[in-house]
């Protein structure tokens, strides 16, 4: 046996998710343990959302004590479950670094979560926390990002500066409030055992675990924060789990990605259900050209485009090139329920 894959809840269930069981014969690995609820717009019943929300959570709880190792990207509900702690025990988390590149909300959800780890498997009690840095030295993240700062923009482009100015104020503003707050520390109980993943690479048999730097999750200075993507490696085969990347949106995302080769690929869409609020015309243009290249360039015989795609009827309209694309090249592009032999829910009236 080699790598396989399970796909154990996504949007096009019902209900917000994108977890993934990974089985390897050195190790048992569940990405992104959560489910939520649909938003309102969604096309369905609220008694439809929540027994699918149960249906979801019930998947997920059972593939958590199927697994070895747990990743949590971020700490976003659809990715983590943050209350009944006591279904960690025994597993190896790696998680989202609580400390920096993290926004606020999160932050505060990671406070909650590491402190019910601590009274769940430890002595009780308060959080334990120590002193941050006095003086991080973060650079500004865009340096980091040659291509989608070489793009042009056309008209956009002074639009687009104002934005990318804005965000960069708001992030070393971000960073002195990283400087000032308590560090949260990984855990090493005789239970459990919580580590910082990224960044980071482990080894544990044959397999090779990596997980990304910090990624933004969709646009430059996105305000809902960053996360890390997760790569598993055996035997020559490799899976890709994006993270919450949006389409991808960011071109040397894309490139990455390209550039990795993966078997398998996780890909969480654009939302196209935010276009107009959240999401611009403009970055739904490059998340689509990059969705394009990823199924003529890396080389994936199977790519998953589900999460955040699967939340409005009109998801392959708005992304047509990309479908269109893989018909071509002859690249199993799917969402989650069509892999599983199921209709999407979100079209679940349309074929009624």
């Amino acid at each position: 046996m080699g790598l396989s894959f399970e796909l154990v809840w996504f949007d096009s269930l019902g209900a917000k998710s994108v977890c993934v069981f990974v089985e390897t014969p050195d190790v048992r690995v569940l990405i992104d343990p959560g489910a939520a609820v649909m938003h309102p717009g969604f096309p369905a019943t609220e008694e439809e959302k929540s027994r699918w929300l149960r249906e979801a959570r019930g998947a997920v709880l059972r593939a958590l004590k199927r697994a070895d190792v747990v990743v949590i990207s971020h700490y976003h509900y659809d990715h983590f479950v943050p209350r009944h702690v006591q279904i960690y025990r025994g597993k190896h988390l790696f998680v989202k670094d609580p400390n920096t590149f993290i926004n606020d909300s999160q932050r505060e959800r990671a406070w909650n979560f590491f402190e019910r780890l601590h009274q769940t498997f430890g002595r009780g009690g308060s959080l334990p926390a120590g002193g941050s840095p006095r003086c991080l030295s973060i650079s500004d993240p865009m340096e980091n990002l040659p291509l989608a700062c070489g793009r042009e923009f056309g008209d956009y482009t002074d639009r687009r500066n104002a934005l990318l100015k804005r965000g960069q104020d708001r992030f070393r503003r971000r960073v002195k409030r990283w400087e000032r707050w308590p560090w949260i520390k990984e855990i090493e109980l005789p239970e459990l055992a919580v580590s910082f993943a990224d960044g980071r690479e482990v080894t544990l048999g044959m397999t090779r675990l990596r997980f990304s730097k910090p990624l933004f999750h969709g646009v430059e200075f996105s305000a809902v924060g960053w996360v890390f993507a997760t790569i598993v490696e055996h035997g020559g085969e490799k899976l890709i789990h994006s993270g919450d990347i949006n389409g991808p949106i960011i071109e040397d995302y894309a490139q990455w990605i390209i550039n990795e080769h993966p078997n398998v690929l996780i890909l969480d869409g654009p939302m196209t259900y935010m276009l107009g609020y959240i999401l611009s015309k403009t970055n739904l243009k490059r998340a689509v050209e990059n969705g394009r290249r990823l199924v003529e360039e890396s080389g994936a015989s199977i790519i998953v485009y589900d999460h955040h795609l699967l939340r409005e009827p009109m998801y392959r309209e708005h992304t047509q090139e990309v479908w269109e694309a893989a018909q071509e090249k002859g690249v199993a592009l799917t969402t989650a329920a069509e892999y599983m032999g199921k209709i999407p829910k979100v079209l679940l009236r349309a074929s009624v």
